[in-house]
């Protein structure tokens, strides 16, 4: 069992001086990183109380803020829904979550666990797996060994639950009335404590995921983005098929003999541990040291900087494909050297504007006079496929006309002008 005790972490935190919230980051005697969050604002008489003291969360939580903690269970924090909506639905996997919304007013306290794997990660062998991982962990533990548990005690205590694999990352959130934070945080670690995937249910899960992929492939975005994997060089993590589906789950597999099961578990047992992963509690009392510390140690965060641009150096290369909708769409991508470091300078941004510009002057509005293009868009998306310790990836959006489909090269020397232009200009006073 790892050690309960907590220290706090010397990170600053940053924020809007309109931002009321109340924050503390502390590491766990595991390694188990979490920002705690207290919003004044909740004001909610929590149901039960935790080592015989009562009192509102606010009243607690005061009483902390201006001294050092010995121990950071005994805080205080809550949380207002604020999760960013995929799971399962906007990040790269698409697949959708159980999501059950609370109709009352009333804020709801939350809990978000990020696990530093994600699909670039994923084995030759098996891809896909982190997602169908991902599917996996709601499938029961040995604390709260029904298939549904977490997800009922959710509903029937006005929230709901979410989940997303990204590129380098799994992110798991809820979000639930802030009375039950406590035993709805107590089912929610127990995914990274003891799931039971269990034999049962993994074809349930693997068609789950074959659905969702079946239901990505009418997206054009998630198409054009399966074929920059599939044509990114061999060996690098951005040519895996990140997706999963019965042939990757299970044919392929089984073809060599490999046991998903053992698979799944192994993986689990190499990567969701505790100093991989990041927790954010907004609501909390006492309660985080005492119910994540049996998360196991070890652990640490995996990055791709060595593998660098998925694309070889200097290469131009023109792919056609059909679309799903009825639209023509140009899009052009520059592959750049991780930002992450530099995030304070945003550089893509200010190239997103100079090229997504739409007054007078701009691309589009060239364009546009030609009867070429109708819409044009720039920049670096929030996809882990384009945010990621190995590259960015820059893209430009061009919506054609059907005269712009049969100029499509000529619309290419346009940009390539205006970027050309930008240059021998430079910056602006």
């Amino acid at each position: 069992m790892a050690s309960a005790m907590a220290v706090e972490g010397e990170a600053t935190i940053i924020k809007s001086e309109e931002d009321r919230k109340l924050y503390r980051r502390v590491t766990l005697g595991n390694g188990l990183s979490a920002l705690l969050i207290h919003d004044p604002d909740m004001l909610t008489m929590p149901n039960d109380k935790v080592d015989g003291e009562g009192g509102t969360e606010e009243d607690e939580e005061d009483e902390d803020s201006d001294e050092e903690d010995k121990h950071a269970s005994e805080e205080d924090d809550d949380e207002e829904d604020d999760d960013d909506g995929e799971e399962d639905e906007e990040g790269e996997d698409g697949n959708g979550g159980n999501k059950k919304e609370d109709k009352a007013p009333t804020k709801r306290a939350a809990a978000a666990m990020a696990v530093g794997i994600g699909s670039f990660s994923d084995p030759l062998e098996i891809q896909g797996l982190s997602h169908f991982l991902e599917h996996m962990l709601f499938m029961g533990s040995k604390k709260y060994p029904c298939e549904n548990e977490y997800d009922k005690f959710l509903t029937d205590h006005g929230g709901m639950s979410n989940a997303f694999t990204e590129a380098e990352y799994t992110c798991y959130h809820f979000d639930v009335q802030p009375a039950s934070l406590h035993d709805a945080l107590d089912r929610f670690a127990q995914f990274f404590i003891s799931p039971l995937v269990l034999e049962g249910a993994l074809e349930r899960e693997v068609q789950a995921v074959h659905s969702e992929f079946k239901q990505v492939q009418q997206s054009d975005s998630a198409r054009l983005q399966q074929l920059q994997c599939y044509t990114a060089r061999p060996g690098h993590p951005f040519s895996k098929f990140s997706w999963g589906n019965e042939k990757s789950l299970v044919e392929l597999p089984a073809s060599k003999g490999i046991d998903q099961r053992t698979q799944l578990l192994q993986y689990y047992k190499e990567h969701y541990l505790a100093g991989n992963m990041t927790l954010v509690v907004l609501g909390l009392r006492w309660w985080v040291t005492e119910i994540f510390s049996e998360v196991r140690s070890g652990g640490e965060r995996r990055e791709f900087a060595a593998s660098g641009s998925p694309f070889p150096a200097g290469e131009r290369v023109l792919y056609k494909s059909g679309a799903v909708k009825e639209h023509h769409e140009l899009n052009i991508t520059f592959p750049l050297p991780c930002l992450h470091t530099s995030y304070a300078k945003k550089a893509e941004d200010y190239y997103s504007h100079l090229i997504g510009h739409e007054g007078a002057g701009s691309l589009l509005s060239l364009l546009k006079a030609r009867g070429l293009a109708s819409k044009l868009s720039s920049g670096v998306s929030e996809s882990g496929h384009d945010r990621s310790t190995a590259c960015y990836l820059f893209n430009t959006n061009i919506t054609l006309t059907d005269a712009g489909l049969e100029d499509t090269y000529g619309v290419l020397g346009l940009f390539f002008q205006y970027l050309e232009m930008l240059r021998s200009a430079g910056p602006q006073a």
